[in-house]
């Protein structure tokens, strides 16, 4: 069983910027930049067959190349944050290309979370007792919007996660071009 999912790779001079933002929160357990993704669909654990199906559908899409452009900072969890992310500013383009993966995925036997898509980054976790949502509240206020220049993204990528004690490792299975 291979734990998988599919991503936006982030690129090296939009993540040493969001590493400025994650130095300035009170985070928990940040994550390591090499880990800074935009997720558009976790997949969970899969046999390689059933990712091997899926390969095969995902070369099957051609969608434009993204201009993506990080505009915030954001909270999962409300007052109980779990996560503190990256935000991205609203792209139908990048939404069409997720809701086409999702379908892929869905055509190849993959149960999905079903929440609605939000485009994010994830800079950091929190376990359940971790989180402090007034002072998370007050860095992000005092952050602000985040100045990061569009990033052209002109692939996606099928990514395996392998879980350590000292955290996640994620390695490219497969990468798929955007802009045909």
């Amino acid at each position: 069983m291979i734990r998988a999912f599919i991503a936006i790779p982030i690129p090296e001079t939009i993540r040493s910027q969001l590493v400025v933002s994650q130095y300035l929160l009170p985070i928990a357990r940040p994550l390591p930049p090499e880990n800074f993704h935009l997720t558009l669909a976790f997949l969970g654990s899969a046999p390689e067959n059933q990712l091997e199906e899926l390969h095969f559908a995902l070369e099957q899409i051609t969608a434009p190349a993204l201009e993506l452009q990080i505009d915030g900072l954001g909270v999962f969890g409300g007052n109980k944050p779990r996560s503190v992310h990256a935000t991205f500013r609203p792209d139908p383009a990048l939404n069409r290309l997720q809701a086409r993966i999702a379908r892929a995925a869905d055509m190849t036997g993959f149960a999905r979370e079903t929440r609605r898509f939000t485009p994010h980054v994830t800079l950091g976790r929190f376990a359940p007792d971790e989180g402090s949502a007034g002072a998370l509240a007050q860095a992000i206020g005092q952050i602000g919007a985040l100045n990061i220049p569009p990033f052209r993204a002109d692939h996606f990528t099928l990514m395996r996660s392998i879980l350590r004690p000292d955290g996640a490792v994620h390695d490219e299975l497969a990468r798929y071009p955007l802009g045909g």
